[in-house]
């Protein structure tokens, strides 16, 4: 089997790390790929948004199964263009067509969705340039913070969390006035819910599910969860407040309604679907969907799967997944991110890397990485996500740590508390 992954990030090199792993024939692809995922697959020069060159990339290199890792592609519509495409009859999508990407695409559809089908999330308006004065009375009945989306996809920052009333205003006109270009042509209000937040994960083939590891993920640049919103600092897996009783109510109460939802409403969903959760006093409320694996938390889920991903995948394309197994470790995955110095906000590019062939005992998945004249340099924001397995979460974090400070470039910065919130939990 030849597969193809779309994306260049570190989910991407991580998904492209597990499939590797398989017992199974298999010759990957990446497309764009980068200098990860370069040690085990092929990389295609083919931009995920090249619906044209992916099928081009398709058809030259006899795919069988394309992986999906990015959502604008999905939104987009790629796995539309693939299926509905007579010259690639048979080849396999992972990841939703653009109905089901909907989930993730429109919060508002999401937030529709989840009400249509009793799935416990926060209440909640959408409101539009043209009722923004109804937005502001619905403000003033909710308590602060108050909570902005952006309705479409901005990248990671089209959610605002704001304490004070007349900041949230003026934010929201902003928003509506094309601050986020057509994402936020509209906007989601809704009450905050005040918990512990973690993500969970499922793959399904539009009837039978199977159930990942949990994660919990951290988003502020800041030590202490300050400053401003990033793709993602850090992760650990599993999660140390997520009980056996908290993940039984998200199976039932989450999971079982939104793929029974899913098939009522006559989408056809195959792939991934991220569940963004916040532990309200042991109750678990959605905050999110997203229509594939998060980054980086798929750097500390992959890792903690026993078993062979390509036959989960292999489910998914045949729609026999209820027959397939699957293993999770017991052991503790731990990622750290390196990223940029000026990271979320403007920051250089080009620097050269070095000390990644000196990590040994944690796996350094690429995110921000590429060769220039044979050299590694930077070339992204978030550029490097070390992660490191161990018994209990501080010998996972140790060795992490340990990891990082052989890696060096210009301006390189790190959180050094990954995981210091879940100290008071029982590893």
């Amino acid at each position: 089997m030849n597969i193809l992954i779309l994306g260049s990030g570190g989910r991407e090199h991580a998904i492209t790390w597990k499939l590797a792993q398989s017992s199974r024939p298999l010759k990957l692809f990446a497309a764009p790929g980068n200098p990860g995922t370069a040690t085990l697959a092929v990389n295609i020069p083919v931009d995920p948004l090249d619906f044209t060159g992916v099928r081009q990339a398709i058809l030259a290199n006899e795919i069988g199964m394309v992986v999906v890792g990015p959502e604008v592609p999905l939104a987009e519509g790629i796995a539309d263009f693939i299926e509905d495409d007579p010259a690639l009859a048979g080849v396999a999508v992972i990841g939703p067509r653009r109905a089901g990407a909907m989930l993730e695409g429109s919060k508002d559809f999401a937030k529709g969705f989840m009400k249509r089908h009793l799935i416990p999330t926060a209440a909640y308006e959408t409101f539009t340039p043209e009722t923004f004065d109804d937005a502001v009375k619905f403000m003033r009945k909710l308590k602060p913070p108050y909570v902005l989306k952006a309705d479409g996809l901005a990248a990671g920052k089209g959610v605002l969390i704001i304490n004070d009333f007349d900041e949230a205003v003026r934010e929201l006109k902003e928003m509506l006035g094309g601050r986020f270009g057509t994402a936020g042509s509209r906007v989601v209000i809704e009450e905050y819910l005040n918990g512990i937040e973690m993500s969970a994960f499922v793959v399904t083939d539009g009837s039978s599910y199977r159930i990942l590891p949990e994660a919990k993920d951290y988003k502020r640049i800041g030590e202490a969860d300050t400053g401003k919103n990033t793709g993602g600092m850090g992760a650990v897996s599993p999660v140390p407040f997520a009980t056996p009783e908290f993940l039984a109510k998200v199976e039932d109460r989450i999971i079982k309604p939104t793929v029974e939802g899913l098939k009522e409403e006559g989408i056809d969903y195959r792939g991934f679907i991220f569940f963004g959760l916040m532990n309200v006093n042991g109750d678990p409320f959605v905050i999110e969907y997203n229509a594939r694996l998060g980054d980086p938390e798929t750097e500390v889920i992959l890792p903690r799967i026993g078993s062979d991903l390509y036959d989960l995948l292999e489910g998914v394309a045949c729609r026999d997944l209820a027959s397939r197994n699957t293993v999770i470790l017991p052991e503790t995955a731990v990622t750290v991110m390196i990223v940029s110095g000026g990271y979320p906000d403007s920051y250089g590019k080009g620097f050269p890397v070095s000390g990644t062939e000196n990590v040994t005992g944690s796996t350094v998945f690429h995110a921000g990485t590429k060769t220039d004249n044979g050299r590694l340099v930077t070339s992204g924001g978030r550029v490097l996500a070390v992660t490191s397995l161990g018994k209990a979460m501080s010998d996972a974090l140790s060795a992490s740590y340990m990891s990082v400070r052989e890696i060096s470039f210009e301006g390189l910065y790190y959180r050094k508390d990954i995981g210091f919130d879940l100290k008071n939990y029982t590893e």
